[in-house]
């Protein structure tokens, strides 16, 4: 079986035991501000766990993208060293939620492994929770009793809490887990020594394939254990090694989930795979970065410089240095591996062979920046290497090239070793650990468990149509971020819209009699409703007016309406490839992140903004229709956003069928009127293939407009000239740049006539021409040309300057390149000690260096510094 009939019988198997068979989540988590990214099958179906929502089926299958790079489960260094290690991973599984539980979860398990994928019962192993005195938690012996009916009682391990107790965070949905393990070695190595002995021990063919998790408990932020509504099962069995199991393979990598692309690589890198151990782990890593940072572009996250965006960037460095390193790549060669990755997998991930251009030109930029940063970074190390006394490189300076050029900690052990030297890596880990807990610091949030009022399943959300409610509150938390403390609130109904879609949250007050509490905040976590307060209510079970702030709420719409009017003038304009990669919309502007290769030019932009203000004039009602087959709604015409997770059914807000169709869930205007004029004030790049546009609109739009205006009738005003300001700015800027040579030319002549003065001045010591001299030049420039003027004209000359620019102390230090090499001097060693006269700095090259300062009165002194520091130096007397 190859890799795509594996995926398919597995779904078909669980759809034949009446699962319905869903999407993947994207890799990217949205709302959960306990998660970076989806790092396990059940993230998508938290709320299902925590009672918080009904699921629309009892049974579900999938095939879910994961990534493991960050928190608690991180996988990022063993990738590439063995043989069943991913950042980004698929896991299949089946769910049920409050219907079946451990029997059928271990049979079916069972079932599918052994007659489906036929695999060999006498080389797998199970095993079941051992229990936790410390946590109150018995053995799992009813999940045993299921095993005891189809293996042998001495293929049934115990497992201790680390192995066989699941837990996805420090807090949520959790409980004890069956796992299933193969051996695959060769007949003759379990003769020797039999499998049981080596799970669990990170044997690469001894390895765990299937994961039966019993949802039973929701960890709190105490670290108790409290029982879930209903209880779940959670399975999740990772591809990449069932593919392994199922082809015979002694690795995933040997699979033809990765086999394509590591035979792309070792071609363009003109080697054989399984040859050189060093080089296969560097195609290992690359076949399996690549996949990690496609798809998880394609669902929405660019590389960046912080958070998620981090993570995946470092990915990409990751994979780069390796190709670098290890196979010669010193141009771009990632990007070549998208197409073939998005062929492969566009039957079940479709999202990237419909992005594989945009992705494809990001990971170049990405890759681009790197190996240049890369090349600066070795040019450094040479500087380091020179400096470095004895044979170890100070972990300060490690952290430097971390830091500053993206050195991973390994790429610079490899560099020093080949260099006969090594690094201080407990120096390094120090500063690691002092710039986490400055991040650490800077972001901290405990969070409380949820105090329940009463029981209920998600708010429901009045806002499309009401912006007041009458509400209780359903449950409560504290927070405490960093120096403050507030508190977040659910409640049976609300009119407040949560922070999404980049829409911000809505504003307002909880109001009962006296009491009113004000809500600064609204977000989602999961789908869960959030209202943020600095306080709780006197009466915590009284009911509420909600009442959202009707301003701030109008004025959000005028612009989440406006970028969707936008969206599609883009498009017009633009062409198709441009897709929405981000967006926000406040009360206060809008700002649209899209797909583009070049700066949109001054003409397009007044050509996408006069379609959206015809637009707005042609007030066209909006269109709004909710719970929408998905398909029916893709049949309208809707635009989908990559990386967001839709439900069978969708909101879909039109504003002309012919012109703007959206899935979207946002607030919007009742017609186009409403927005009034857009305004665009800013186009930029984001990042690579990713411009942005920034815009305002109504009140704000029109202020914009008449400052504009006003601004120009005062330049009408100061030019006298209220038919053509643009042409008597014109002549103003010929007239200037004219006087600006004359300024040149008599600044010449001054420099000339002191290069002529200096040169009088000149000492001859020991075969060197010394000129030492507070001067005074009009600006730095001439002083630099004086320097080199003279460098050229005076044989071996060594030329100190104190310059006094116009009240502003500066200095120079220049010297014939043998005085550097015969008697070791260093003008910038020089400068730097003399700035300190004139409360500065400065440096430069070895022959030529200069400071700037603040103390113009420190010149002189500054000059006897660097006299003394000649004399010293060379052992003569200055005059």
């Amino acid at each position: 079986m190859d890799s795509k009939v594996i995926r398919a019988k597995f779904l078909e198997f669980f759809n034949s035991k009446s699962h319905k068979i869903v999407p993947s989540a994207p890799i990217v988590v949205q709302n959960d501000p306990t998660l970076m990214f989806t790092n396990a099958g059940m993230n998508q179906f938290k709320d299902y766990f925590l009672g918080n929502k009904t699921p629309e089926a009892n049974r579900v299958a999938d095939t879910q993208k994961c990534l493991r790079v960050s928190g608690k489960h991180n996988d990022l260094e063993e990738v590439g060293l063995d043989t069943y290690h991913h950042t980004m991973f698929e896991m299949l599984g089946n769910w049920s939620f409050g219907d079946y539980f451990k029997k059928e979860a271990i049979e079916w398990a069972w079932e599918f492994l052994t007659e489906v994928c036929e695999l060999p019962a006498d080389r797998m192993y199970a095993t079941v929770f051992e229990g936790d005195a410390s946590e109150g938690l018995e053995s799992d012996e009813e999940a045993r009793s299921y095993w005891k009916g189809l293996i042998p009682e001495e293929r049934i391990l115990n497992g201790n809490k680390k192995d066989n107790f699941w837990e996805m965070g420090d807090t949520g949905p959790c409980g004890p887990c069956s796992e299933i393990h193969i051996d695959l070695r060769p007949d003759e190595d379990v003769a020797k020594q039999s499998g049981k002995e080596l799970v669990n021990q990170d044997h690469p063919q001894v390895v765990e394939i299937w994961n039966l998790v019993f949802m039973q408990f929701n960890r709190l932020a105490d670290g108790s254990l409290k029982n879930l509504p209903a209880q779940h099962v959670d399975t999740g069995m990772g591809f990449e090694r069932l593919a392994m199991a199922v082809q015979k393979k002694q690795s995933n990598y040997d699979t033809d989930v990765f086999q394509p692309t590591i035979k792309a690589i070792a071609a363009k890198a003109g080697v054989t795979y399984g040859n050189d151990e060093k080089i296969d782990i560097a195609i290992r890593v690359i076949s399996d970065h690549i996949r990690a940072i496609s798809f998880t572009i394609a669902d929405g996250q660019l590389p960046g410089n912080a958070k998620a965006g981090y993570v995946i960037r470092r990915i990409l460095r990751r994979a780069v240095r390796y190709g670098y390193t290890f196979l010669d790549f010193k141009e771009p060669f990632l990007t070549e591996l998208v197409p073939l990755l998005a062929d492969q997998f566009k039957e079940v991930f479709p999202e990237l062979d419909a992005q594989k251009s945009f992705v494809a030109k990001v990971i170049r930029e990405e890759e681009v920046a790197f190996l240049r940063t890369l090349d600066k970074g070795l040019k450094r190390f040479e500087t380091i290497k020179a400096e470095t006394e004895g044979k170890v490189i100070d972990g300060k300076v490690v952290f430097e090239l971390y830091d500053t050029y993206g050195f991973p900690l390994d790429l610079t052990s490899l560099i020093a070793r080949e260099n006969g030297l090594s690094i201080n890596e407990n120096e390094f880990k120090e500063e690691m650990a002092k710039q986490k807990e400055r991040s650490k610091s800077a972001a901290q949030q405990s969070t409380g468990d949820w105090i329940v009022i009463q029981e209920a399943e998600l708010p429901v959300f009045l806002g499309y149509e009401h912006l007041v409610s009458q509400s209780k509150i359903t449950r409560y938390r504290g927070v405490k971020q960093r120096n403050k403390s507030f508190y977040q609130i659910v409640l049976d109904q609300t009119p407040f819209y949560a922070e999404s879609g980049g829409q911000v949250g809505d504003t307002g007050v909880l109001v009962n009699g006296d009491d009113k509490v004000a809500i600064f905040d609204t977000k989602k976590e999961n789908d869960l409703i959030v209202h943020y307060a600095n306080e709780l209510p006197k009466n915590i079970e009284a009911e509420f007016t909600a009442q959202v702030n009707v301003t701030k709420r109008l004025l959000t719409e005028n612009n989440h309406s406006a970028t969707h009017l936008l969206h599609a003038a883009l498009r017009e304009v633009l062409g198709d490839h441009v897709q929405q990669k981000g967006s926000l919309v406040n009360e206060k502007a809008l700002r649209f992140d899209f797909s583009h290769f070049a700066k949109v030019t001054d003409e397009e932009l007044a050509k996408i903004e006069s379609i959206v203000n015809k637009k707005i004039r042609e007030n066209i009602k909006l269109e709004e229709k909710r719970n929408v087959p998905i398909e029916d709604a893709k049949s309208m015409g809707a635009m989908a956003l990559f990386g967001e997770k839709y439900g069978e059914f969708v909101r879909v807000i039109t504003f002309d069928k012919a012109y703007s169709v959206e899935l979207c869930g946002g607030t919007h205007v009742p017609a186009t009127g409403q927005i009034g004029l857009l305004k665009i004030t800013s186009e930029s790049s984001v990042a690579a293939g990713v411009r942005r546009i920034e815009a305002i609109t109504a009140d704000k739009a029109e202020a914009y407009v008449d400052e504009e205006l006003t601004l120009l009738n005062e330049i009408k005003e100061l030019l006298k000239s209220p038919k053509d300001p643009k042409k008597a700015i014109e002549a103003l800027i010929e007239e200037k740049n004219q006087l600006q040579k004359k300024i040149d030319e008599l600044n010449q002549q001054q420099g000339s006539a002191l290069k002529t003065d200096l040169m009088k001045s000149t000492q001859e010591v020991n075969g060197i021409s010394l000129i030492t001299q507070v001067v005074n030049v009009p600006d730095a420039n001439v002083l630099k040309q004086l320097s080199f003027e003279l460098k050229n004209e005076v044989p071996n000359l060594l030329a100190v300057l104190a310059a006094n620019l116009n009240e502003k102390p500066m200095l120079s230090v220049i010297m014939d390149d043998k005085l550097v090499q015969e008697h070791g001097l260093n003008a910038g060693e020089m400068v730097r000690a003399m700035a300190k006269e004139i409360q500065g700095g400065g440096g430069g090259q070895p022959f030529y260096a200069t400071a700037g300062g603040k103390d113009v009165a420190g010149l002189a002194k500054a000059l006897e510094v660097g006299k003394q520091l000649l004399e010293d130096k060379l052992n003569i007397e200055i005059k």
